[in-house]
């Protein structure tokens, strides 16, 4: 919005021309994100409290979680306005990339929403069935799919690039729209399984978004994607102005999230980031870089999914209790301790997927 703005001022004063650039722009992005946390982010926290929107603890769950209980919950509202308020005031507005992520990063908002507001707000146990949360999830991720799909009109805009190695493309042809749809919703529940301590969930995803906006920029110059050998996307660099705002305004939530949480995301938050970064990720054609910088998101979920397999099949658990941030606390790592380390663990697996810009 600002944009089109600056560049008509830029006729008269040439010093708006500073706001056409893209890179001031996602600072600028960031900046009002942040900013937005931080101004409304007592506010909805108090509005929760009062309208007594709290966290239910798992009655298996560890014994340190009791105190959790009540803590207002759905905070994740905060960081998608402050996301979609900065990125509709900063981003090019003329790009169906822009567009795209804000619908992914809605409709998996509204999917969380209802999953939350059943649970905690009409205090339905189930929430938004299994069932139903995968109907939906999947008809808005093939919707994108679908779109980003027609929106291809160079062959590697649909293949698989295969990182660290140069010109490496696997093809993907109409089985992209199946791919694309597993990245999505894949990523949005692997984001929500890691959504389980406080922080632990967005700080990764501020530093995989941040990532990613680095991959965006790269990825929509000319220039650049020439001489770092990765496909040129016309018009891709405006996810970085998306990644900004979605790591400012993170970072503001995180001032309340960090321990011990004043607020939590909720489903409305961690399904709609999950969404946003896998949405971003195909369109910067980056997914498998996706898989290594949000290795965390990976590691939750196969661990999730290890403890099912195994109960199932043999009768006994692999892990105390999974996802595996909770098998860690049962063995004795206090909860700050945990969510720092992973967190740790995910500034190695950013820096490593960046690496792959040179290494090839």
């Amino acid at each position: 919005m600002l944009l089109h703005l600056a560049e008509y001022l830029s006729r008269y004063v040439s010093g708006f021309n500073v706001f056409t650039y893209i890179t001031m722009r996602a600072i600028m992005a960031a900046l009002t994100a942040l900013v937005i946390s931080f101004v409304y982010g007592p506010r909805v926290i108090r509005r929760l409290s009062v309208r007594q929107i709290g966290q239910p603890v798992r009655e298996d769950g560890p014994e340190t979680h009791l105190i959790k209980s009540g803590t207002p919950t759905m905070g994740g509202v905060l960081i998608l306005v402050a996301i979609l308020f900065s990125t509709i005031l900063w981003a090019n507005l003329t790009s169906p990339y822009v567009w795209t992520v804000i619908g992914v990063t809605l409709a998996f908002g509204a999917i969380g929403f209802v999953d939350d507001y059943r649970k905690l707000v009409l205090r339905n146990s189930v929430g938004l069935s299994a069932g139903a949360k995968i109907f939906w999830q999947s008809l808005a991720a093939l919707a994108a799919a679908v779109y980003l799909f027609s929106l291809a009109d160079e062959p590697y805009q649909t293949a698989l690039l295969i990182p660290y190695f140069k010109n490496l493309l696997l093809p993907l042809g109409g089985f992209y729209i199946v791919f694309a749809y597993l990245v999505i919703v894949g990523t949005s529940n692997a984001v929500n399984l890691t959504d389980g301590l406080d922080g632990l969930a967005i700080m990764p995803t501020v530093l995989v978004g941040g990532g990613l906006g680095i991959f965006a920029y790269a990825a929509g110059n000319v220039i650049f994607s020439d001489y770092l050998g990765i496909p040129y996307i016309s018009g891709a660099g405006e996810m970085l102005v998306f990644c900004a705002a979605l790591s400012g305004a993170g970072l503001g939530f995180l001032w309340f999230n960090t321990y011990p949480a004043q607020v939590f995301m909720g489903d409305i938050g961690a399904l709609a980031l999950g969404a946003a970064l896998g949405t971003v990720a195909l369109i910067v054609r980056q997914e498998l870089i996706l898989a290594v910088m949000g290795g965390l998101f990976v590691i939750e979920t196969l661990s999730v999914i290890i403890q099912v397999a195994s109960f199932k099949l043999t009768g006994r658990r692999i892990f105390r209790m999974a996802p595996l941030h909770h098998h860690y606390e049962l063995k004795g790592w206090a909860e700050p301790k945990v969510i720092v380390r992973f967190w740790i663990i995910t500034v190695i697996l950013v820096l490593v997927g960046l690496s792959s810009l040179k290494i090839r």
